[in-house]
């Protein structure tokens, strides 16, 4: 393990943005912020990072199964906003609030894998990298020193090669969390993006080059910040590897979902906490417990993955009764509001990490995108823990929840699930 206190931190108290209140008179939920993207960033910039799988009926599900979650407030205590901090595998958080691992970020904004690191920084809340993000693993952890996570994808060829070296280097810079994600088999079709010209490469048409010309602000940032691109993947590629190239070495290298075995052999690897990615059933989760790892990331890849997937917000209950003693629970897909973060906190996770409403703040609002989102968040969770009566996080688990979309899951035996022979 590493030293948790060899390091004295190195983030600033926290506290609103200066331009926080600016902000919110114009976007003062994160929907006003989602309006306003299109309009900041090319068409296909905004479609990639807002799309789903197929027509994007997994994320309308993710949405409606938090919207339908219902509590009953509880009154008698003096009104207050509770403290929101929070120890996570730990180390201690300003907030349960994380940004979540999101592959090329930096194509819906240049340069907005930094932008979050820095924001999560300063914000003192849990920033997570993917491997297929648009900043190195030495760049995000140089921005997020203190609350750097690190989302790793199975590299199988060549023995893990790449995968163990990525291992590596995450120790080297201190990487507080790392997570292994599950639930990427194979890739999917997510039509908007397909359809914006995104299919399979970065190559700009003539309609994507024109959609380039008339968003100044995102052009000016493509210049700041270049081209996007895997930053850490390029770094295995052959040197001068283009993004198309990068795209294809990283594709021929990467995919399947891990092994038990596997996990096994990274938990060995691995010295720091780790945390399995994707799990929605409770003996996936048990099982990961059973191997050493000390987080569960309940996920449905935030219905980019596939629309069949049950919401993970529907799985969290029966997750937490398995191993909610045993592990560190975190949860995404479908996270919009500091509400919704109560409601994950109030069924039993630790934290709550959102994705796409990061895309939206930073397409929205450019640099000021991030640290908005953040402050918005926490002051949206502990507004909604004073409405309930709540004063602290713990207080919220007690709280009375109708949740219709809860699973129980009563799975029949995998040999009774064999096709019937015709």
């Amino acid at each position: 393990m590493h030293d948790m206190t060899a390091k004295k931190s190195t983030v600033a108290p926290v506290g609103q943005h200066p331009n926080f209140q600016k902000h919110h008179k114009h976007f003062p939920t994160s929907a006003w912020l989602r309006r306003r993207a299109p309009h900041n960033v090319p068409l296909f910039a905004f479609e990639y990072g807002d799309t789903g799988a197929g027509n994007d009926i997994g994320i309308a599900h993710n949405w409606s199964a938090f919207d339908a979650i219902k509590i009953t407030p509880r009154y008698g205590v003096m009104p207050t906003l509770p403290p929101v901090d929070v120890k996570l595998f730990g180390r201690n958080y300003s907030a349960p609030i994380g940004v979540a691992p999101m592959g090329g970020p930096s194509l819906v904004w240049p340069g907005a894998d930094l932008l979050m690191a820095k924001a999560a920084q300063r914000a003192r809340v849990p920033y997570t990298l993917s491997v297929a993000g648009g900043a190195t693993i030495e760049q995000a952890a140089e921005a997020a020193p203190d609350v750097f996570w690190l989302q790793l994808y199975r590299f199988w060829h060549d023995d893990h090669k790449i995968g163990l070296d990525l291992v590596r280097r995450a120790e080297a810079v201190e990487a507080k969390v790392l997570a292994l994600t599950l639930d990427v088999p194979v890739r999917t079709t997510r039509s908007r993006e397909t359809y914006a010209g995104l299919a399979h490469e970065f190559r700009p048409n003539l309609r994507m080059i024109r959609e380039m010309m008339v968003r100044p602000r995102w052009m000016l940032a493509l210049l700041r910040h270049g081209y996007p691109r895997f930053a850490t993947i390029a770094d295995y590629a052959p040197a001068g590897a283009w993004t198309n190239e990068i795209i294809a070495f990283a594709r021929a290298r990467m995919g399947g979902a891990f092994s038990w075995e596997e996990v096994k052999r990274y938990r060995d690897a691995w010295k720091g906490p780790m945390a399995v990615k994707g799990v929605l059933h409770p003996e996936d989760a048990a099982k990961a417990v059973s191997l050493g790892i000390e987080g569960i990331w309940v996920s449905n890849h935030g219905g980019r993955q596939i629309e069949a997937l049950m919401p993970s917000i529907d799985a969290l209950p029966a997750i937490v009764e398995a191993v909610g003693k045993k592990a560190t629970i975190v949860l995404d897909s479908g996270i919009r509001s500091g509400q919704d973060v109560m409601r994950a906190l109030a069924l039993g996770a630790d934290a709550a990490f959102a994705g796409k409403s990061f895309l939206w703040a930073v397409a929205a609002l450019g640099d000021d995108g991030p640290d908005y989102l953040i402050d918005l968040y926490i002051d949206e969770l502990r507004a909604s823990l004073g409405q309930i009566g709540a004063r602290t996080i713990a207080e919220a688990r007690e709280a009375s929840i109708r949740h219709p979309g809860a699973v129980e899951f009563q799975d029949k035996p995998r040999a009774s699930r064999a096709p019937r022979k015709q």
